[in-house]
């Protein structure tokens, strides 16, 4: 045997060996790898989906949030508004009713002031009458109508 032959055997054993690999064996291992790759590819594509999704959302519940806000503002702006309303109104009111109530206090008093005047004026007017038959039952005397008319004043 000769080395050449020995080479030219091996060739042939390597090529049967090459052929028999890239038909049985090389393609089940490069559609397990095609596969992988793709389930690789299709998971970062839905990795990135998600994130796109996610900032989506994100944008989505930014607005709502600052809708919400806005809204949570407008109300509260409003409330005190019709707050500040109803104490200005409820100050109104107040003011009208104590008018009301000092323009009765002043009628009633200038009422007051009023029978007091007649009840004084009765009583100083029935002094007059009585001095007056004090000092005609009396005889006409300076001194003595100056008595009376001192007692009169003390009693007025």
């Amino acid at each position: 045997m000769s080395i050449t032959g020995t080479l030219i055997v091996q060739m042939i054993v390597f090529l049967i060996l090459v052929w028999f690999t890239m038909k049985f064996v090389w393609p089940p291992i490069t559609a397990a790898l095609d596969e992988r790759a793709k389930k690789i590819a299709d998971g970062l594509s839905a990795a990135d989906k998600a994130k796109a999704d996610s900032a989506a959302a994100e944008k989505r519940i930014q607005s709502e949030l600052s809708a919400a806000k806005d809204d949570a503002a407008k109300r509260l702006a409003d409330a005190e508004r019709l707050a500040q309303s109803m104490v200005e109104e409820a100050k109104t009111r107040a003011a009208e009713e104590g008018a009301k109530i000092i323009a009765a206090a002043k009628a009633e008093a200038e009422q007051e002031s009023v029978k007091a005047r007649e009840a004084l004026r009765e009583q100083v007017a029935g002094l007059a009458v009585k001095g007056a038959e004090q000092i005609l039952r009396r005889e006409v005397n300076a001194g003595v109508h100056a008595e009376l008319l001192g007692r009169l004043k003390a009693e007025l």
